[in-house]
């Protein structure tokens, strides 16, 4: 599998995720879809979204409801295309949709593996595989990046790292589409900094690539543990997601 056949297939999940084509992604001009449910789509995303937003660096793509596509659209096409993903304008974001209810709520970073650069990372424990059916035991709080109690039925593999018989680092890789496995990474504390957490998720992706998947990786941008983490793995920034949701959804979530 080369960079190209990756970024191609992410092309193809994302036009599948926005109801397009993957060549719209690539445009010099900003885009702007009614956003429809689609069983093939990524199956945390709860389509269809009234404003969901995606740039691959070129331009940007959004999906939105017909009563915000003509808000959406402006908003795109008043600023730099590099800048509408940051504040201060997402500031100005907010304002267009409070008269709709909705807020942005969403930021995120996608991480796609650079096959030039992923290679297998070693640490100082033990890597085992676990195969779905062995690892039902291990839905614990230490490990809910890892597996999700959420969407068990899409954990489809587990690399745990073992200090002796206690695991103590885990990356597992969720099914969310038909071609693209999502990798999530958990260590103990008292492990952490010791080249655990980049020995699971590298082993992980070279795993799931000879599975004929596609491995992605997604991270908040202030999360800098675990950019670095993407980073030494070998994977690399491929494309940023701003979703809005209802007022509401997002107070619940900032509830203390």
């Amino acid at each position: 599998m080369t960079n190209k056949d990756i970024l191609d297939i992410a092309l193809k999940q994302s036009a599948i995720d926005f109801g397009c084509k993957p060549e719209d992604f690539l445009s010099v001009e900003n885009k702007v879809f009614i956003s429809k449910p689609n069983p093939a789509a990524r199956k945390y995303l709860p389509l269809p979204f009234r404003c969901d937003m995606v740039t691959y660096g070129n331009n940007i793509v959004a999906q939105t409801s017909k009563e915000l596509f003509s808000v959406t659209e402006k908003y795109i096409n008043s600023y730099p295309r590099e800048h509408c993903f940051e504040t201060p304008h997402l500031h100005k974001l907010d304002e267009m949709l409070a008269h709709y209810n909705h807020k942005v709520c969403f930021m995120a970073e996608y991480f796609l593996p650079d096959v030039n650069c992923l290679q297998p990372l070693d640490c100082n424990y033990e890597i085992k595989f676990m195969e779905k059916g062995q690892f039902d035991h291990l839905y614990l709080p230490q490990w809910s990046n890892a597996v999700s109690t959420s969407r068990p039925h899409l954990d489809m593999l587990v690399a745990a790292a073992f200090d002796g018989d206690e695991i103590i680092g885990m990356a597992g890789a969720s099914a969310d589409c038909e071609t693209m496995w999502q990798i999530g990474i958990d260590v103990l504390p008292s492990y952490r900094r010791q080249g655990v957490a980049s020995a699971l998720t590298s082993r992980l992706a070279l795993e799931i690539i000879s599975r004929g998947k596609v491995p992605f990786y997604c991270s908040a941008w202030c999360n800098i543990k675990s950019v670095r983490n993407a980073i030494r793995s070998g994977f690399r920034p491929r494309w940023t997601e701003i979703t809005a949701r209802d007022v509401d959804f997002v107070d619940k979530l900032n509830e203390l």
